[in-house]
């Protein structure tokens, strides 16, 4: 069975949904994005300090609470464990490059 083979108020119910489900993708990635661009910025300021890319004491906290966001919100905290891993490790992957890019002696 396909979608066009499916009662007009099922198609209707599922275009809503996805409609909804596509608005959501989006404000994902922006949020993403800003959340990138303010990374960026702590990475340009470790950078300058000569601070290092990870900081291991705040991702512990990081994951914690989002943990317990993800529980009180009813998502699965291993889930939200993995997403934040996962940008965890995009964001120190910045951060290594920006260090990089900063000549010794400019902190």
């Amino acid at each position: 069975m396909t979608t066009k083979d499916i009662d007009e108020n099922v198609r209707a119910d599922l275009n809503r949904l996805r409609e909804s489900i596509d608005n959501i993708d989006a404000a994902v990635v922006y949020m993403l994005a800003e959340r990138f661009k303010c990374t960026q910025q702590v990475g340009h300021l470790k950078a300058e300090h000569q601070l290092p890319p990870a900081d291991p004491a705040r991702e512990a906290r990081q994951i914690e609470r989002l943990r317990h966001l993800a529980e009180s919100a009813r998502l699965d905290p291993a889930f939200a464990e993995k997403l934040l891993n996962f940008i965890i490790a995009e964001v120190i992957r910045h951060h290594e490059t920006i260090a990089e890019s900063v000549p010794p002696g400019d902190g």
